[in-house]
């Protein structure tokens, strides 16, 4: 479990194809890594399987490579880091579970004086979870939705924001990792709605859908 506050930014040194996925090793300033210890990768949850003095390993499976933007970083791509909860620690965010629901795209950029709005793009299937002033954790970053409609929502990137993230630096047609808020599956697992591996009956794209 994580909160969507990055730890770090660290950076893609080296990327090793495996026969059912890809390994990558990241730079960052972390050193008292646990064998197996979960870490949130750009809002993916990974397992660390080594780690030197400035450098840890993940594995990423195939299935992980279909589902999120992991498998297109390259050799110097710069990366979100977020380290697992601990009882005790602070909430700043919200709860992200780092299993990516799907990839999102960059659809639009506006200067708001020192702030900057983006327009996310995202599956239809996904879109009934995104509620203006919700959740939504984008490349593991929480943020708050502005405003949603259809297949689309805004968020409003604050300074802080634009300078601890690489979501400034996103033009448009980049592809996000997109993770909804827990909370709202579950209440549509409850109502006996389709979860976000399938769109609600009757779903509209272009109006959305009110639960």
């Amino acid at each position: 479990m994580f909160t969507g506050i990055i730890d770090v930014i660290g950076e893609v040194i080296s990327k090793r194809e495996l026969e059912q996925g890809c390994e990558l090793e990241i730079q960052c300033p972390y050193k008292d890594f646990v064998q197996g210890e979960s870490i949130a990768v750009n809002g993916v949850c990974l397992s660390v399987v080594r780690w030197r003095a400035s450098t840890f390993s993940v594995q990423a499976s195939a299935e992980t490579i279909a589902r999120t933007t992991i498998g297109g970083l390259r050799v110097g791509d710069r990366v979100h880091l977020e380290r697992a909860l601990a009882v005790g620690d602070r909430l700043g965010g919200h709860f992200v579970t780092g299993h990516v629901d799907g990839v999102g795209v960059v659809s639009g950029l506006e200067r708001l004086g020192e702030a900057l709005k983006v327009t996310y793009t995202v599956p239809p299937e996904l879109a009934p979870f995104l509620a203006p002033k919700g959740s939504v954790a984008v490349d593991g970053v929480s943020l708050t939705i502005n405003r949603s409609h259809g297949v689309s929502f805004d968020v409003v990137l604050v300074p802080i924001t634009l300078s601890k993230t690489t979501l400034g630096a996103r033009a448009p047609g980049d592809r996000v990792n997109i993770e909804v808020d827990v909370i709202a599956k579950y209440i549509a697992r409850l109502l006996g709605k389709p979860g976000v591996d399938g769109a609600p009956p009757n779903f509209n794209p272009e109006l959305g859908v009110e639960f």
